[in-house]
């Protein structure tokens, strides 16, 4: 066990921190205000520098086309340029479209490409490759604006993103990485994602947002990354590092904060704690975050398939034909056989049918129903692309059928790293038997009520610019 060092001495220790980091930052401001990137951000001097480094702590190696050199504050970063830290270096980097990287110690960073257009930065065209160690990225104007064009390579994975400020810590067999804010997407190599390739990789892939409150795992022996708890309160903002980056060798230094279940959060680690070290030094004024809004509502997707008993006490149960479905993404419809138990179908598709308990009738007991607004029970949703089929989040929604002059009215609330926020939103009318339909621009519906009006179900599909959406939900009557 480690000695601890007494309030005494982490006071003096806070102080010369305090003092250290003002020293290097008011430095690396200062190089960064004269330099002709900052001055422009569109590179007077030398086309193939793309940013400038913004802080450096300890030894610290940029390699290039002209050979190793031992990196200072404002030194500039060209596309191919290798960073190298020693135990005890520590490199931000500020790139030419604001993106800012953190290089920890013991580690090797590749700038293989960095394109950025000022003018169209949706044609920009941006990889990295963390060949080992720790690096945290915050995406600038080209990874938000091309995201489809933006890839952290590791040795074993590929990363893309969605506005995002993530940690990765990456091995040659094993990589993690958690989100402070945004989304990644992480994916191991194969022959649909290769290192070559730029974006995020739909096979075998894993989405990690801000609000799981997880970090996401891939190692040498598995086919697809697995999340994992978080444990480690996240930091999202940058200037508790910046302003205490002094302490991150020690950090790095500590046996326990090596290992490979930590490692990916020590950029968080260190921030906390430079809280408890600086505690009785009183620091210079600092902006405050905005407060943030709730988080989505939770994804009602089942995590697992519905089981046999659940499915016999619905009275809608959607059933998939042989072959038909998407294995093991399945979570809302069972076999035919299981489906079509004691029921009957009702509306469906070459994929799946909506089955429903008949009790030798055909017609919805509409007697006293009027207005009924009915809650999602769970759902399940998949975005089709080229580029293959992923599940997405249903995060809540609302259905409301007027049983009095037989209309419906309903929105679902989707979600997803490659299409991002999409509300599904259709109305049309009831018929006697308790089936609606609807279609409305890009969008088609078809669904049925329960013969009692205490559930519903439908089928929904909806075409995106480069793809589309179907999903299958199920509801009870609140």
């Amino acid at each position: 066990m480690k000695p601890q060092r007494n309030k005494t001495d982490y006071t003096g220790h806070a102080k010369r921190i305090w003092l250290a980091s003002c020293i290097a930052g008011a430095l690396a401001i200062g190089s960064v205000g004269a330099s002709p990137v900052h001055a422009e951000l569109g590179l007077t001097e030398s086309r193939d520098v793309v940013g400038q480094v913004s802080l450096v702590l300890g030894r610290a190696w940029i390699e290039g086309a002209q050979g190793r050199a031992m990196i200072s504050a404002g030194s500039p970063v060209r596309a191919s340029d290798r960073i190298l830290t020693e135990s005890n270096g520590h490199v931000h980097i500020r790139f030419v479209d604001q993106a800012l990287v953190s290089v920890r110690p013991d580690s090797r960073l590749e700038i293989v490409q960095y394109d950025y257009n000022a003018d169209q930065p949706q044609r920009s065209a941006i990889k990295l490759n963390l060949e080992e160690g720790i690096t945290r990225s915050i995406s600038g104007h080209g990874a938000t604006s091309a995201r489809e064009r933006f890839r952290l390579n590791t040795p074993i994975a590929a990363i893309g993103v969605r506005g995002t400020d993530f940690v990765v810590n990456a091995t040659p067999g094993m990589v993690r990485a958690m989100v402070n804010e945004g989304a990644i997407i992480l994916a191991p190599y194969s022959s649909e994602c290769t290192a070559a390739a730029f974006g995020p990789c739909l096979t075998n892939a894993v989405e990690l947002t801000d609000s799981a409150l997880q970090m996401i795992e891939l190692d040498g022996s598995s086919t697809s990354p697995r999340l994992l708890p978080a444990t480690v309160e996240r930091e999202p903002g940058m200037q508790l590092e910046i302003q205490s980056a002094s302490v991150a060798a020690d950090a790095a230094a500590n046996a326990d904060d090596k290992t490979a279940g930590t490692g990916v959060y020590l950029e968080n680690v260190t921030s906390q704690r430079v809280k408890a070290e600086v505690s009785t030094v009183t620091p210079p004024p600092r902006p405050q975050p905005p407060i943030q809004p709730p988080s989505v509502a939770a994804d009602m997707t089942p995590k697992d398939a519905l089981s046999a008993s659940t499915l016999r006490e619905r009275d809608l149960v959607w059933g998939r034909w042989s072959g038909a479905g998407q294995g093991d993404l399945e979570r809302i419809t069972a076999a035919f056989a299981v489906a079509s138990a004691d029921r009957a179908v009702t509306i469906g598709n070459n994929s799946y049918s909506l089955f429903r308990v008949s009790k030798g009738s055909t017609l919805i007991q509409t007697a006293g129903l009027g207005p009924v607004s009915f809650a999602l029970d769970s759902a399940q949703a998949f975005y089709s692309s080229a580029s293959g089929v992923v599940a997405m989040a249903v995060t809540g929604g609302k259905l409301d059928i007027n049983f009095d002059n037989n209309q419906f009215s309903t929105l679902l609330n989707l979600n997803h790293f490659f299409t991002g926020k999409v509300d599904f939103i259709a109305s049309g009318r009831v018929d006697s038997e308790g089936y609606f339909r609807a279609e409305a621009g890009s969008g088609t519906l078809a669904g049925a009520v329960s013969l009692d009006g205490k559930e519903a179900g439908y089928f929904f599909e909806q075409q995106l610019q480069n793809g589309g959406i179907q999903g299958l939900t199920l509801w009870d009557r609140r």
